[in-house]
């Protein structure tokens, strides 16, 4: 699940180290998998694994969530509904954060955390290693200065 305007390798790199940490939690093998749909478009995710069938999105973002960021986590929630549908359902769903600050919206009494949990999406939490969490928190305040000298 990668974010808005901050994609970055420092995020893609975090992201694949939050799928690894949760395969070797969980005891399984999750790997990127894409799936080609009609009319020549395709979807992904961030972690697959076949047996036991689990589909995971993975949120590498420090800090609590703007708007807009809560929206896209929603819509890789949706992502997540569909592909189980097209992996004909009983799949674990994981919307895998880095971040207790980042995930807390939808652990919370909130619609969008209890629409989470009506669709029985689990929300993990996964802490970076400090290295990496330091990484990518450079990253976004880069973002975040870059968009303000735009705007």
């Amino acid at each position: 699940m990668t974010s808005l305007a901050g994609d970055s390798s420092e995020q893609q790199k975090a992201e694949i180290w939050m799928i690894s940490a949760l395969s070797e939690k969980l005891g399984v093998k999750l790997t990127k998998k894409k799936w080609s749909l009609e009319g020549g478009s395709y979807i992904e995710l961030d972690g697959y694994c076949q047996s036991p069938k689990i589909l995971c999105e993975a949120w590498a973002h420090i800090g609590p969530l703007k708007t807009a960021q809560k929206n896209k986590v929603m819509t890789d929630a949706f992502k997540l509904f569909f592909v189980n549908k097209l992996v004909k359902g009983n799949s674990k769903l994981i919307l895998l954060f880095a971040d207790n600050d980042a995930a807390a919206h939808f652990k919370e009494k909130t619609w969008m955390a209890k629409c989470l949990m009506e669709h029985n999406i689990i929300v993990e939490v996964i802490e970076l290693p400090p290295e990496l969490k330091n990484e990518l928190l450079k990253a976004q305040k880069n973002v975040k200065k870059n968009h303000v000298s735009r705007s």
